[in-house]
């Protein structure tokens, strides 16, 4: 996607960043590519500091891998196994003091997330989370404590482009090809009340 002569400016790797769900199944994140990922997950804002995050990190042919593929919806089931590695999300929902640093859990977890994969995209990887899995399952597989949610799947590693791969499943090749669209501003940036829009004019 290339922004038009009116688009705000903003980092290219933003506006061109893509949810692939085809991986190159030969290509392996190497130990530093993922201590780089974590770490700038781990540089994200958390409040209080509490840092509630954490993640299983399933390297494609281990036995975290395998248990979860095992738990993957019909419709994640072909596409995520050959990505390099699947980060699953957890956010601790009862903290250890002050619970109400629990509200925030899940935003911090996601602003964490958002760092891994501004990372990722500045590293030339391809990122796609997806939240199809049984959750309880994998949590269970992977002995999370009841402290701990289980929220999401991070599927990482070397796009494809459909293009260069014989064989792609046609409804998944079909979700790579188009252009991405978003709402306008107006639809989600408001003023002086809830639903109306902001008067923002930049190219003015």
């Amino acid at each position: 996607m290339t922004a038009s002569p009116t688009s705000p400016q903003i980092l290219d790797l933003l506006r061109e960043r893509r949810s692939p769900s085809v991986f190159d199944p030969t290509y392996e994140l190497s130990d530093e590519q993922l201590a780089s990922l974590l770490e700038a997950a781990r540089w994200s804002p958390s409040n209080g500091n509490a840092q509630p995050w954490a993640f299983v990190v399933a390297r494609r042919g281990d036995a975290a891998h395998e248990v979860l593929v095992g738990s993957l919806s019909r419709g994640n089931s072909g596409w995520v196994p050959p990505a390099s590695a699947v980060l699953v999300t957890a956010a601790r929902t009862t903290p250890e003091r002050k619970p109400a640093l629990a509200d925030y859990a899940r935003y911090d977890l996601g602003q964490a997330v958002a760092h891994l994969c501004v990372q990722a995209a500045s590293m030339g990887l391809g990122v796609h989370q997806f939240g199809g899995f049984d959750h309880e399952a994998l949590a269970a597989a992977y002995e999370v404590p009841d402290e701990w949610s289980i929220v999401s799947g991070i599927a990482v590693g070397r796009a494809w482009p459909v293009r260069e791969r014989s064989g792609v499943d046609p409804s998944t090749a079909e979700r790579e090809l188009p252009e991405r669209h978003r709402k306008p501003f107006s639809e989600f940036a408001f003023g002086s009340r809830f639903g109306e829009p902001l008067p923002l004019h930049p190219h003015d």
